[in-house]
Formats: C-alpha cells, sequence, structure tokens
C-alpha cells in the first residue's frame, strides 16, 4: 500500500448563515495517496469547495482530524500554514490566473520570486516547466496570445514550478474544448507520475473521469464512496 499523505477523519465544518448554520462538511474522512491522481466529484454545492479548502490550511474547520504530508492542521499557526501551502501546495484555477502583462515565463516564475528566489534563477526554472508542457516555443508569449489550452499548461507549470508534493486542481477542463482537455490531463496524469506529486482534480466533468487512480464521490458535505485502485 502506498504511503497515505492526506488523512480526513470526521472533519466537520459550519458556516453561519444569520440565524441558520450551515453544515458544509458533515464528518468528512478520506486518505490520499502518494503518487496518485483522485478526482473529486459530486453535485454543486456538496462541499468540494470547502473540503478543499480545508485540506490546504485555507479553512479552519470544527472538528475532525486533517493531516497533509504529516503536518496536523488542527496544531499548525497561520505562518506555518501559509510556508506550508507555499512550499508543499501547488493550486491550478479554472479561469488560469496568469497575469496578462507578463509573458508565460514570467508568470511562471512569479511564484519562486515572491519566494524570494533570484529572478535569473527563477526564470531559468520556469522556462524549464514550460519547456517540460511542450511550450517552450510560448516563454515570451503573454497570455492573451495563447490559446485556451495553452494557458491552462502555463498554468499548470506555474503550480509545479516549485515543485510541490501535493497538487490541487479546480475544474482544469471545464473551459476548454475536448483535444485540449485531454491534452491537460495528459499532462496532469504524466506529471504526478514522473514528479512523485500527488493531485486532486475537482471537476464535473466526465469525459476524464478515464485519468483518476481513484474517484471519490461527495454529496451532502460527506464522501459517500470512493471507487477504483492503486
Amino acid at each position: 500500500m502506498n504511503k497515505v499523505v492526506l488523512h480526513c477523519e470526521n472533519i466537520i465544518k459550519t458556516f453561519n448563515s444569520g440565524e441558520a448554520e450551515v453544515k458544509a462538511l458533515q464528518k468528512t474522512t478520506l486518505d490520499v495517496y502518494k503518487n496518485e491522481l483522485l478526482m473529486l466529484v459530486g453535485p454543486s454545492g456538496c462541499g468540494k469547495t470547502t473540503f478543499v479548502s480545508v485540506i490546504t490550511a485555507l479553512l479552519s474547520f470544527d472538528s475532525g482530524i486533517c493531516e497533509i504530508l504529516e503536518n496536523n492542521l488542527s496544531t499548525m499557526s497561520d505562518e506555518e500554514k501559509t510556508t506550508l501551502r507555499g512550499k508543499e501546495i501547488g493550486f491550478v484555477f479554472q479561469s488560469f490566473n496568469l497575469l496578462p502583462a507578463l509573458t508565460a515565463a514570467q508568470n511562471v516564475a512569479l511564484p519562486l520570486i515572491i519566494a524570494g528566489m533570484k529572478r535569473k534563477i527563477a526564470l531559468k526554472r520556469a522556462k524549464e516547466m514550460l519547456s517540460a508542457v511542450g511550450l517552450e516555443s510560448k516563454e515570451n508569449v503573454k497570455p492573451n496570445n495563447l490559446s485556451g489550452g495553452q494557458q491552462q499548461r502555463v498554468a499548470i507549470a506555474r503550480a509545479l514550478v516549485h515543485k510541490p508534493h501535493f497538487v490541487i486542481c479546480d475544474e482544469p477542463t471545464s473551459s476548454l474544448d475536448h483535444k485540449s482537455g485531454q491534452i491537460v490531463m495528459e499532462l496532469l496524469k504524466k506529471i504526478t507520475k514522473e514528479e512523485g506529486a500527488t493531485m486532486i482534480v475537482v471537476t464535473h466533468d466526465d469525459r476524464i473521469y478515464k485519468y483518476a487512480d481513484r474517484i471519490a464521490y461527495m454529496e451532502d458535505g460527506k464522501i459517500i464512496k470512493v471507487e477504483g485502485n492503486l
């Protein structure tokens, strides 16, 4: 059995809306293993975004156990959580979130520069990552001159440039056509295996389910079943 890199047990998260309480997570329990690509699926409002926010230490939770990469989130300070995200977690967003004034290489290098790496070294690493996602010829091109699929690959390179051990992808193919979506998923699958990363893909796109090692189904704030084998 592969090593567990995310352990969630009976996570409860409640939001207060006026006088009403909304239980976004209701004893949510899930283990995720090293080097797997797990898809998290379920209807809108079922708690997927809340769950991902909890496991990446962006959102606190009421009770339960949440350990990621051997870090117990319940006992960590805000500063420690920020450091954890900066070093160990990469994010790929549906909307790409690329800065239009920067080139592809500059966008990818930005997290490294913010973390204190010298610009020259950061840009060198960024160009290596762009090459890894098949965009070595686009390093000096700005996002508006790239296709949607190419912009998503730049976003993937940016998420992976600091070599995180855990990657969260939020609807990475929903705004792409079928062919571009397949290319992106092939790339994510390849990187997961080659870089030794663990990846959770939040998606409604059933066309890409075949790329998952396992699929976790979520409903009403709970993981109701997990399908697939490692």
